[in-house]
């Protein structure tokens, strides 16, 4: 197979909603070898761009799998579009609370399983939103910058691609 048949495949539709599936797929797996191997515990902004990482990947799977005409792919494309737009607000959320100053950064709170058990859905939803002290804490980082923020640079990505899908002709 020559070079431009490879880049056709992997930018066909399919191509493209495979590759956000695989490099989602690679992120979890990323953030996995880091809490279990390196010890890098995730607090529950974490976690949730961790759900909107697997709602993404898990969009592009199905549309790749799917491989849909061209309303299809705008379905799909806009779903991945949602996804990574909520996750891209929670990572950028996480990455202003890490650089807030010191005497402004919140007090600790109750854990996520806590705060789904114990608090009203929206209640909850709005405290995980608050973020806290455990949230502004810097652990690993790439290049100079956080996970959350390479989190946040994985989801405007997710978005570009998704736009592409969405405004790309029949």
């Amino acid at each position: 197979m020559n070079t431009s048949a490879v880049t056709r495949t992997l930018f066909s539709p399919r191509g493209l909603f495979g590759l956000i599936a695989a490099a989602s797929t690679g992120l979890i797996l990323f953030a996995l070898y880091l809490q279990h191997v390196v010890g890098e515990h995730p607090c529950p902004l974490c976690i949730t761009q961790r759900v909107f990482v697997i709602i993404v990947g898990l969009f592009a799977l199905a549309a790749a799998v799917h491989n849909p005409a061209q309303t299809g792919r705008r379905l799909w494309s806009a779903l991945v579009l949602l996804a990574a737009i909520a996750g891209g607000i929670v990572a950028g959320r996480h990455v202003w609370l890490q650089h807030l100053p010191e005497d402004q950064v919140p007090a600790c709170g109750p854990g996520l399983a806590y705060m789904f058990e114990n608090f009203p859905f929206q209640q909850a939803v709005q405290l995980l939103f608050m973020g806290d002290g455990n949230c502004a804490e810097i652990g690993w980082t790439f290049l100079g910058q956080s996970i959350p923020f390479w989190t946040l640079v994985a989801f405007i990505g997710f978005a570009a691609a998704a736009l592409l899908q969405f405004f790309r002709k029949a």
